[in-house]
């Protein structure tokens, strides 16, 4: 197998929760050393889970953030096995040390001297306080590549504003646009479509600058405002707002331009099917898939001008119509007859998928702590560099005997000393 296009690259993962971890997965992903420098003294909350030793009856009706855990059982490390991290982390490696002493600063000195890459998101002054800027970095490596996620940048009237990607979402109007036009804001669910999308945006930056680095011998600091990646995400909505001075209210899931466009109920509990007609020949599809009934013959229906026109009319035919069929089987049955059409898989629907599995999207890891499952895979596939996991999720320090040893040269000695000082381990102090 070639070798991977990022092979020799080593990047320092600071990163917390999810925007800036899926970030580094997409660099490991392509065969960048991806090296988790964390800390036994701080639990990193929403990152390795919510809380380090979550109590069992809690872990049975929590959200994804809390629960998920194997077996609903936290286990003897539960920062090993929660199942957001054990994602985003496949193909990283962990070491632990205490920047809160100046030995465990002088070793991250070392580290970075020998490293190429530092991305992190956390809140815009935290790296600065622990003397991990890039200014100070940069005194370390001067050609270093130095990104940084908050959530609204480093500079401006925002910039120490904290929160989810939920938050930064509702202040770029994303939350303001994907409602339903019956309903108020306030009943959105959340998505965090904006850590997904900060996470490509960042890994895509960190390739710009390695090539800039390639032809210059110059590193940087990337200054990348998550609140403004998610902007151009958002684009038509701004230029419709700008060029034509409307302001398009949320509208559920129907589209501007198509008809039918909506997410219909099928037999059985909460099961859906997405239907989308882009054209009146389209339509002629749907209509056949249907067995052209009487209604489908309306003048109301004829164009899609008037589908637009008479949507509710033509979602009651189509709902009537899916609360009697198998999701999938009808499915099957429009996409045969050339109509877009989805059901909205659960989880086992998409381990299922003959698709999915067919392309071999889902992948068996085994790590220690957690056991063997299957996981996502990688986003697309390439025939020259072909991608997998190549190593399950790194758990707490499961690195430190290669990174104190083989890269920084240490002896038996002073990993010893390290270990009794707090610097070296695979738990967290005090939990």
């Amino acid at each position: 197998m070639p070798p991977l296009p990022l092979q020799g690259i080593r990047v320092l993962d600071f990163t917390v929760v999810w925007a800036g971890p899926y970030a580094t997965m997409m660099l490991a992903d392509y065969g960048a050393e991806v090296i988790r420098v964390e800390s036994l003294q701080h639990f990193p909350s929403a990152t390795r889970g919510l809380m380090p030793r979550p109590p069992a009856a809690l872990i049975a009706n929590a959200s994804h953030l809390l629960g998920g855990y194997p077996d609903w059982e936290p286990g003897d490390k539960p920062w090993n096995r929660h199942p957001m991290f054990n994602v985003h982390a496949r193909n990283k490696l962990s070491m632990t040390v205490d920047l809160g002493h100046s030995e465990g600063m002088e070793i991250m000195r070392r580290l970075i001297a020998i490293s190429d890459v530092i991305v992190e998101n956390n809140s815009v002054d935290v790296m600065a306080k622990l003397g991990l800027d890039y200014d100070s970095v940069r005194g370390v490596k001067d050609d270093m590549i130095y990104l940084s996620m908050p959530g609204f940048g480093r500079s401006g009237p925002y910039r120490a504003f904290q929160g989810f990607g939920s938050n930064v979402e509702a202040l770029c109007g994303f939350t303001a646009v994907r409602g339903y036009a019956d309903a108020p804001l306030s009943t959105n669910t959340s998505v965090f479509y904006m850590d997904g999308a900060s996470g490509a945006g960042g890994a895509f930056a960190v390739l710009c600058a390695l090539h800039h680095r390639q032809r210059t011998g110059h590193g940087q600091l990337i200054d990348f405002s998550q609140a403004e990646n998610m902007m151009p995400h958002l684009g038509e909505y701004f230029m419709d707002a700008a060029m034509n001075k409307r302001d398009l209210p949320p509208i559920g899931n129907r589209h501007p331009a198509m008809a039918p466009h909506n997410c219909y109920p099928c037999a059985g509990e909460d099961r859906w099917l997405v239907i989308a007609v882009a054209s009146d020949d389209e339509w002629q599809c749907l209509r056949q898939a249907l067995s052209d009934p009487d209604w489908a013959a309306a003048e109301s229906f004829s164009t899609t001008v008037n589908r637009l026109q008479h949507q509710d009319e033509l979602d009651r035919h189509l709902a009537e119509w899916t609360s009697t069929q198998d999701a999938r089987a009808a499915m099957e049955r429009l996409q045969s007859h050339g109509v877009a059409a989805g059901m909205v898989f659960s989880e086992p629907d998409a381990y299922d998928d003959p698709h999915l599995n067919a392309r071999g999207f889902f992948e068996t890891a085994t790590q220690r702590d957690s056991g063997t499952y299957r996981y996502p895979g990688m986003q697309w596939k390439m025939s020259v560099t072909p991608g997998n996991i190549r190593s399950a999720a790194c758990c707490l320090g499961e690195h430190n005997d290669y990174v104190y040893r083989d890269l920084l040269g240490m002896s038996d000695a002073d990993i010893d000393r390290l270990r009794r000082e707090g610097h070296i381990g695979d738990t967290y102090i005090g939990v």
